[in-house]
């Protein structure tokens, strides 16, 4: 039930729930402990109306008239005096008030118990207070019966807890006034509390709104760090803003995927036209178109499978876990690159090192990473390759001596797509992917993948992977 309930309306609910235990714990506290003081005064006030009645009757038994001369009691007051069987000696009904009728007198129990012990005169318990109606309901008694432990006689006095009463009940009814109001203004207060404390949160949906609606320009506001709501704002406008960038990321992903794909498409349909307007009459034109097909169409498989790989890695697919000598690795990729162009030369320093990896993913680290030398450096540039152990981390470190890389564009080098130059042609390398791939896979490894270049100083990228348990450092 609660549940579907709104956040505002249980907020109030629970305050007014803790509000209203608190007021009737309180409200029963000082009930209960006024009505306990009353009825002590009552009880003091009895034990001086015993005495004073004792001190009549001590009178009567020295008259020679006997009961009949004692004077008339206070007003509410009653009094009533017991032989030891029980038999009632003497009544002395109570009088009125002035202005008020008589009262009635009370409804006494036949017989009244006392312990053995005060009845054979022993110990403090010769008296029992206890409290009664009257005869006719129109009030209630507080009633002292004492037991006088020489002729075992029973002195009973009671007086009427009208006034008792009377305050009692102007009591409950002012604590419940009071505690209604004071409920009703908690309500009012906390309503508005609440509803200024949810203000925020208010507004952060009417933002989140927008932004399903498509505007991931929208922001969060006030977001401070002093209160909570504050903090919640801060923190989904780091989460917006990551969002933003990862839809402005997709965004040009995916356009410069369409682009890289479309440029081979279009090769490919253009040689097809060929084909389709008879070139596959002429020897020398099929020959031609059909190895434009086969080498745009090789161009596209290199296209989709590097996006493959990386849509795996993304998805957190595991790699293979052997052991695998990254110096091994290395020579062989720097052997490769030397048959390749032999005219650059390239020095290599190594140093045991071996990680639990894919060894084929970790020999594509060293090739795209060859490789953009070789694209971005001039022919006979040379370059250096290293590896080496530090801290437990294995440190692959391919330098070239080139022309460098700017710095605004260096720290986009592992950006998917991105390229040192704006131009789309491949003249200057491949399509972008190359060292987002190195980046991928050395996180999959649980390593990192960084750069650092100066204008016309060069740059270097170094990997770092976690050495084997095994390896010493």
């Amino acid at each position: 039930m609660l549940k579907r309930l709104s956040l505002r309306t249980r907020l109030v609910l629970g305050v007014l729930a803790v509000a209203t235990v608190g007021l009737l714990v309180a409200d029963v506290a000082t009930y209960t402990s006024l009505r306990s003081f009353l009825f002590d005064r009552v009880d003091s006030t009895l034990n001086d109306d015993h005495r004073a009645v004792e001190s009549y009757l001590r009178a009567a038994a020295n008259s020679p008239d006997g009961l009949t001369t004692l004077p008339t009691l206070e007003p509410g007051l009653y009094a009533q005096i017991r032989g030891s069987d029980g038999r009632v000696l003497g009544t002395f009904p109570t009088r009125g008030f002035p202005g008020h009728a008589p009262l009635s007198p009370p409804k006494l129990p036949t017989t009244i118990r006392f312990p053995a012990q005060a009845q054979a005169g022993h110990g403090p318990d010769r008296a029992r207070y206890f409290t009664t109606g009257s005869q006719l309901g129109d009030t209630r008694y507080r009633v002292r019966a004492s037991l006088d432990p020489g002729s075992n006689a029973v002195l009973i006095v009671a007086t009427t807890l009208r006034d008792v009463d009377s305050t009692l009940q102007r009591l409950f009814w002012i604590m419940l006034l009071v505690t209604l109001v004071v409920l009703a203004a908690i309500v009012g207060l906390g309503l508005w509390i609440v509803r200024l404390g949810l203000r925020p949160l208010e507004q952060i949906g009417r933002t989140a709104d927008a932004i399903t609606a498509g505007d991931l320009s929208r922001r969060v506001e006030p977001a401070t760090s002093s209160t909570e709501v504050g903090r919640l704002g801060l923190a989904l406008n780091a989460m917006l803003g990551r969002i933003e960038e990862s839809d402005r990321r997709l965004r040009r992903f995916v356009a410069d995927a369409s682009h890289e794909l479309r440029t081979p498409l279009a090769a490919v349909r253009a040689y097809a036209e060929l084909f389709g307007r008879g070139a596959d009459r002429r020897p020398d034109d099929l020959a031609r178109a059909m190895t434009g097909i086969s080498r745009e169409s090789e161009r596209m498989s290199v296209i989709v499978e590097d996006l493959l790989l990386l849509a795996r890695l993304d998805e957190g697919r595991p790699l293979e876990r052997d052991p695998v000598d990254v110096a091994e690795v290395v020579r062989e990729a720097v052997e490769t690159a030397r048959a390749v162009e032999p005219g650059r030369p390239i020095e290599l320093t190594t140093q045991p090192a071996v990680v639990l990896g894919d060894h084929e993913r970790l020999r594509q680290i060293v090739d795209n990473l060859l490789g953009n030398v070789r694209a971005h450096t001039p022919a006979g540039t040379s370059a250096r390759v290293a590896v080496a152990t530090d801290d437990g981390m294995a440190r692959i470190e391919v330098e070239d001596f080139g022309e460098g890389i700017d710095p605004d564009q260096l720290e986009r080098v592992f950006e998917r797509f991105f390229r040192t130059d704006s131009s789309r042609s491949r003249a200057s390398g491949g399509v972008g992917l190359g060292l987002s791939i190195v980046a991928a896979v050395a996180e999959a490894h649980g390593g990192s993948a960084a750069a650092r270049s100066q204008p016309g100083g060069g740059s270097t990228f170094v990997i770092s992977l976690p050495l084997a348990p095994s390896t010493p450092a």
